[in-house]
């Protein structure tokens, strides 16, 4: 092996380094949960490694160039990830068939971020960031696929990342919160709740199930089913109505409001 190949290998070894460190520390601290009046606060392994990933990117140990170097490493990480959710889903399709219309409809909801959020991001001043940021509710699967179809580095690409970040910074806590405190002041049946925390994301899951077991105990195996089944659900068909439905009509939707906005 050259000198240069080597080098090659070993460039990036304080970036791994790095890495690897963190890793460990978040998964030594572990999962916590508390409640917040009759909601939950999730605290998961992964918010602790973006915490401390960003002080370390502001500290003297990394830089802009170490940031640089780990962009492909995280498209790897996805690819990963999306092999891993494929493995889930095949078993579990006689679940996902025997869960019923209702469970199938649910992904539409995920649209909503379409025509909520995108208005307000081009009335903000972003531009092909709102694609990105707005096309679906930006886990693991959109990341992806937003990274497949315009790339890491594209304006949509940083639009779905910041997202995806903030998500997973503050998801858990949102949705932990909200779950609870609107299934105890509002008449719709616990399952609907259920159901509506299977976004896709399973930090998000297990704090919103979590808070509407804490405020109906009684429900509990019907709740971890219907949340399960509907996160299941999201995971496999969500990717399939980014591509079909939430990314061009995203597109198409965009592109009216911009040309609104330049008549303007």
């Amino acid at each position: 092996m050259s000198k240069e190949k080597a080098y090659g290998l070993w460039k990036n070894w304080k970036l791994h380094t790095i890495v690897f460190l963190i890793v460990i520390v978040a998964e030594s601290i572990g999962q916590f949960e508390f409640s917040v009046g009759p909601g939950v606060v999730l605290l998961l392994p992964m918010l602790y490694a973006i915490v401390i990933g960003l002080i370390v990117f502001f500290s003297p140990l990394a830089g802009e160039q170490d940031a640089r170097d780990a962009e492909p490493l995280l498209v790897l990480g996805v690819a990963l990830l999306l092999a891993k959710i494929g493995v889930i889903i095949g078993p579990s399709l006689p679940e996902i068939i025997a869960a019923g219309p209702a469970l199938l409809l649910q992904e539409l909801g995920n649209l909503g971020t379409i025509f909520l959020a995108l208005p307000i991001a081009v009335w903000l001043g972003l531009k092909r960031e709102a694609v990105g940021m707005t096309h679906s509710v930006a886990r693991e699967p959109n990341v992806g696929l937003i990274m497949d179809r315009y790339g890491i580095d594209s304006p949509e690409g940083r639009g779905v990342m910041a997202v995806y970040i903030f998500g997973t910074v503050f998801g858990a806590v949102f949705m932990g919160l909200i779950a609870g405190l609107i299934a105890s002041v509002t008449p719709l049946h616990p399952y609907s709740f259920a159901m509506a925390s299977g976004i896709g994301s399973g930090s998000m899951m297990a704090a919103a199930s979590g808070s509407l077991i804490g405020v109906f105990p009684e429900m509990e195996e019907g709740i971890i089913a219907f949340a399960g089944a509907s996160n299941l659900l999201s995971l496999s068909t969500g990717l399939y109505v980014s591509i079909f439905i939430g990314l061009p009509l995203t597109e198409k939707l965009y592109s009216w409001l911009e040309r609104r906005k330049g008549e303007k």
